[in-house]
């Protein structure tokens, strides 16, 4: 006859097999999703933008953001981070990315929003690059499952523009 310790070896096995089972099924069950999030950004104001002492560019904005990422949650998700940046070129670098705002959206019933916010982060170039540039309003996001692999997209809003001076 087989042991106490080998026959609960054996039952503890079969148990984490299936629960392993069961959390590869819900992962690929979540690629079945086709999600079809909506997403606006109206810029209201730009507060200010100004040269920094140190030479740098900065601007703070006023903005509104409104979103729709309700389809990004099933049952399997756990939250969404998700996050509004700037993004536009330099001479020195083909893409800079500068995070404005961002939230955790911990369930289906806060993923509608609309906010009137100003950036929470600032909107700074390390060098005399923001006069007159052209920029694309990014809104990012990273599903986060309670089993599976993560997976990020975003939505890009171009043709903003910031001023040729300071103010």
């Amino acid at each position: 006859m087989h042991t106490v310790g080998y026959r609960m070896n054996a039952v503890l096995t079969l148990g984490v097999t299936i629960l392993a089972l069961i959390c590869a099924m819900a992962s690929l069950a979540d690629n079945l999703n086709l999600p079809s999030p909506s997403a606006h950004v109206q810029v209201l104001n730009i507060n200010w933008f100004q040269k920094q002492p140190n030479g740098n560019d900065e601007v703070s904005l006023t903005l509104n953001v409104s979103a729709d990422l309700q389809s990004m949650f099933t049952w399997n998700t756990k939250q969404v981070f998700v996050f509004l940046a700037a993004e536009y070129e330099t001479p020195q670098n083909a893409l800079n990315q500068v995070s404005l705002w961002d939230s955790i959206l911990p369930s289906k019933e806060h993923a509608k929003f609309l906010i009137h916010t100003t950036n929470k982060y600032r909107f700074t170039d390390q060098e005399s690059n923001l006069r007159g540039k052209e920029f694309n309003l990014t809104l990012h996001w990273h599903v986060m499952p309670k089993t599976g692999k993560m997976f990020a997209d975003k939505i890009v809003m171009t043709g903003y523009n910031l001023p040729q001076e300071y103010r």
